[in-house]
């Protein structure tokens, strides 16, 4: 029906007849001259009709916003001082000759012709119009891109895509599985794949050696701005390499993706990050390298004070004293800082105490605190030259449990940078090596695994995993790109004695693993290779390459932040009948009784 796209009509089509079709952009009349600027996934282009075409004049008169028409005329040069230079298409117009209405549209529930704010529940409904606009043209583009790229410089590297299951086995990954009831097995169910984790390593027994897949995975978890009930990710997996050779590989991929899609090229290599350097530093193990500010450990200047809220948490094995310097802090008034105490009272911090260094040459008298009466000058003394503050800056404390201290300060951090106007521009790739092979869950007094159960510790000999599980490191990695973790992975289990001792320190008995786990278990008796991979949060590539706040303005169709779909109003309800094939039976929630 066309033979040109409108956003590819340029000054080499001059002179020539051509055909179009799309959608009506903007439609404006000019003392008897029709313009309409014609829309495709492309971009726009400018069409003029003069009531010589008299035919083509009466139908563009006819024609209203979204209108779908097929127009043929003519590629002439624009007249000049007409020529628009924020246009791709902006030196050109056609002449039109023959106008079409291929379909009429209603009046847009929104405009599509600027960059007015719309509410998200209304551009989620429909979605349909809302992927017109050019910006979600333009980042639906980069995602095809990005999928396009990482597929091809992983089949040049010798990389086979092989699908894995959608229906599976439910199995513990951290979330809630999404259930499926099987009809023809009733009373049993299905699960939709968390990770197809297991699928892959199971690949690598069958000696694939080097598998790839771009995949949808689905949890059923509370979301956030980069998560969504079902999401896609590139996994990534392969025998016989090592923990550097995976990641200097997949570092290759991530630069030439920038360099292709972005035209960025990314710092080589990437900086290398132990996790406790991480979160000594920054408090989180996905630290925005583009932030300039850091924690700094005050505990041992603090173990012998007075003011039991420091030297408690100094003294304490699990407790922690940071100290995080802000440039230019003393511009804070008190109600700024009441502010930010609120904000770390979200992660359970219980106060925030600060010291102002009005004058440093002045002495005490230059500082200004609510807690400089409980602190020696020695003290004093170590914390100013500790955190290097001079004049002008704000000193904020931390003094807690040390997961407390970590995420309040590691959070106030973060939001101090972007609230201040510290944050660099440009891209901070980090890879956070290293990890702790478990965390302790002091509530069921039991250790959990700190990536998944199938990752390898950095000790082959399982006696000595067992004896020292709290201080052992696993072969795990993380790439994280300015504050998000765009990528995880680890060197896998592949000594069914290993992974038999991993399980047993988790907890799970002989008869759980074998029931969960039982045909991995097996595989592993079978000649297992050395293996491991990787997996990339597509969508949170996307969203950051294309600047977006969330990753549902990545996602074609995504789901709302309660996980459901207002275009097609899903999940519903289903019919009885259904139920009753599918042996299920609902409970209706309790009810609270009213109150009297």
């Amino acid at each position: 029906m066309r033979s040109h796209y409108c956003g590819q009509v340029n000054e080499d089509h001059l002179g020539q007849e051509i055909e179009l079709c799309g959608w009506v952009h903007r439609r404006r009349d000019h003392g008897g001259v029709i313009f309409i600027d014609l829309r495709d996934r492309e971009g726009l282009v400018q069409v003029v009709i003069d009531p010589d075409t008299v035919e083509a004049f009466a139908t563009a008169e006819r024609v209203r916003s979204e209108y779908v028409l097929k127009i043929s005329g003519l590629v002439r040069g624009r007249p000049e001082g007409t020529i628009n230079p924020d246009m791709a298409t902006g030196k050109i117009e056609v002449l039109g000759r023959n106008v079409e209405i291929l379909n009429a549209a209603e009046t847009p529930p929104f405009p599509l012709d600027d960059e007015r704010e719309v509410g998200e529940d209304v551009r989620l409904k429909y979605r349909y119009i809302d992927l017109r606009r050019p910006q979600m043209l333009r980042r639906m583009r980069i995602r095809s891109q990005v999928a396009g790229t990482l597929r091809r410089f992983l089949e040049d590297n010798g990389f086979m895509e092989i699908e894995t299951p959608i229906l599976t086995k439910s199995t513990p990954e951290g979330a809630r599985d999404y259930l499926v009831p099987s009809r023809t097995h009733p009373g049993e169910f299905f699960a939709l794949p968390q990770s197809p984790q297991l699928f892959k390593q199971l690949l690598m027994v069958s000696g694939m050696d080097r598998y790839y897949q771009i995949v949808r995975c689905f949890r059923d978890e509370d979301l956030r701005a980069d998560r969504q009930p079902e999401f896609t990710q590139l996994d990534i997996e392969t025998s016989f390499m090592s923990e550097e050779q995976i990641i200097t590989l997949t570092e290759q991929m991530i630069r030439e993706l920038f360099a292709k899609v972005l035209e960025v090229p990314l710092h080589d290599p990437f900086p290398r990050m132990s996790y406790d350097e991480a979160i000594d530093r920054f408090g989180i193990d996905r630290p925005d390298l583009r932030i300039p500010l850091e924690l700094v450990d005050v505990g041992d200047v603090m173990a012998n004070v007075e003011f039991k809220v420091f030297s408690g948490p100094a003294k304490s094995a699990d407790g922690r004293v940071a100290a995080l310097r802000l440039p230019g802090g003393c511009e804070l008034s008190r109600k700024e800082i009441d502010g930010y105490t609120k904000y770390v009272s979200i992660y359970g911090a219980k106060g925030l105490a600060y010291i102002k260094i009005n004058d440093l040459d002045a002495g005490r008298e230059g500082l200004q605190s609510p807690i400089l009466k409980f602190l020696p000058d020695d003290a004093v003394t170590a914390i100013i030259e500790r955190t290097g503050a001079q004049t002008g800056d704000l000193i904020f404390f931390g003094a807690d449990r040390a997961s407390i201290v970590n995420e309040a300060l590691g959070a106030l951090r973060v939001k101090l940078g972007h609230d201040r106007g510290l944050v660099e521009r440009g891209w901070r790739p980090v890879w956070i090596v290293d990890f702790p092979m478990f965390e302790r869950d002091e509530k069921n007094d039991r250790w959990t695994s700190i990536h998944h159960p199938f990752t390898s510790p950095k000790v082959d000999d399982a006696a000595a995993l067992a004896a020292d599980p709290g201080g052992a490191k696993s072969q795990a990695y993380d790439l994280v790109l300015n504050g998000t973790e765009v990528g995880g992975g680890s060197i896998r289990i592949h000594s069914a004695e290993m992974q038999a001792e991993v399980l047993k320190l988790l907890g799970i008995s002989d008869e759980e693993a074998e029931a969960k786990f039982g045909f991995l278990l097996d595989a592993l008796k079978y000649g297992c290779p050395p293996h491991g991979g990787l997996a990339f949060g597509l969508d949170r590539l996307v969203m950051l390459m294309t600047g977006a706040s969330s990753i549902r303005e990545v996602i074609a169709f995504p789901k709302t932040q309660t996980a459901a779909c207002v275009l097609t109003n899903a999940p519903s309800p289903v019919a009885d009948a259904q139920l009753k094939e599918l042996g299920v039976r609902l409970r209706k929630p309790p009810v609270a009784e009213e109150k009297s």
